[in-house]
């Protein structure tokens, strides 16, 4: 699979103070991947580095098959970035800031782009009026069309749904898995931790340096065990004695009217566990899981790394 980013210890520096500390990650062609973390944690100089807008202290990287640092032009080109701030000319409509943008980008036919995408993102309507007149959401939207107009194979998005509706977010968010579908390389820098956990196929969590880089579920996996409820008309001791008597069975505990069991694998595990109960005479009413989010792995991660830098 080809690689579209890859970064090999790649640092920046400002003065005395380390933005961004040996960072490692490599990202295929058609993933969408999630660079999480606090606000001066280091993403958007990361995000700098890998658009060329900045060079790296010491390390490298690659975007689209370009070497950061020597083949920046070609990087531009290749990548699209929506950046925190929109940065649109307010005095300009929708359509002339657009068409200035692909000028630049030396768009081929900036008309047909420009219309494709205002009206993918509902602001063809408004096209002649002046930017400064936009709501913030609108001018984010028009800040995605700038991003995508020139097409391109890597898309950098600082915060894409900041400033968003519920409606005009689950529109981008969709936009996106179109993307994706069409085997763009997405890197995506928010603090939405359940759209991370939505749209993502992996994630780094990352202050300054690498803290943890998986798949949502794996990071789950990996900080939490898994707790299957069985909510009973009446849950017994007697139940829960024999429950723990398995060896998959990591802990059975009587809470209420429920049996709260952790271990591996509940779906293979589960039928075993109703059969055993159902012999016992237990009324079982019905079967939840204990779910932790992203953002309890998030926090886990970035306390974890607070508490360590206080030791030190």
């Amino acid at each position: 699979m080809t690689e579209m980013i890859v970064t090999n210890n790649i640092s920046k520096k400002f003065g005395e103070l380390t933005a961004v500390d040996r960072l490692n990650i490599s990202i295929p062609q058609g993933e969408v991947f999630g660079l999480l973390g606090p606000n001066g944690a280091g993403k958007t100089t990361t995000l700098r580095m890998l658009t060329s807008l900045i060079a790296p202290t010491s390390g490298e990287a690659s975007v689209a098959g370009y070497k950061v640092g020597t083949d920046d032009y070609e990087i531009r080109k290749n990548v699209g970035i929506l950046t925190e701030s929109p940065g649109m000319y307010d005095r300009l409509s929708a359509e002339r800031n657009l068409a200035f943008f692909a000028s630049l980008y030396e768009v081929e036919d900036p008309d047909t782009q420009i219309k494709k995408y205002l009206q993918m993102l509902g602001l063809w309507q408004r096209r002649r009026e002046e930017v400064g007149t936009f709501s913030k959401g609108m001018k984010q939207k028009l800040a995605i069309a700038r991003a995508l107009l020139h097409e391109p194979r890597v898309l950098l998005l600082d915060e894409p749904t900041s400033g968003l509706d519920p409606v005009a977010a689950k529109m981008v968010r969709d936009f996106i898995s179109e993307l994706k579908e069409e085997g763009r390389t997405i890197m995506i820098c928010t603090h939405n931790l359940d759209e991370a956990d939505r749209l993502c196929d992996r994630v780094a969590v990352f202050q300054t340096e690498l803290l943890a880089l998986d798949t949502p579920a794996n990071l789950r996996r990996q900080l939490y065990e898994r707790s299957v409820v069985f909510h009973l008309s009446d849950a017994k001791e007697t139940y829960a004695e024999s429950i723990r008597k398995y060896d998959f069975v990591r802990s059975c505990q009587v809470l209420d009217n429920k049996l709260v069991i952790s271990l591996p694998d509940p779906e293979e595990r589960n039928p075993e566990l109703v059969n055993l109960l159902v012999k016992q005479g237990a009324e079982i009413q019905f079967i939840g899981e204990i779910r932790h989010s992203l953002e309890d792995v998030y926090l886990h991660l970035i306390n974890n790394n607070i508490k360590e830098e206080i030791n030190e």
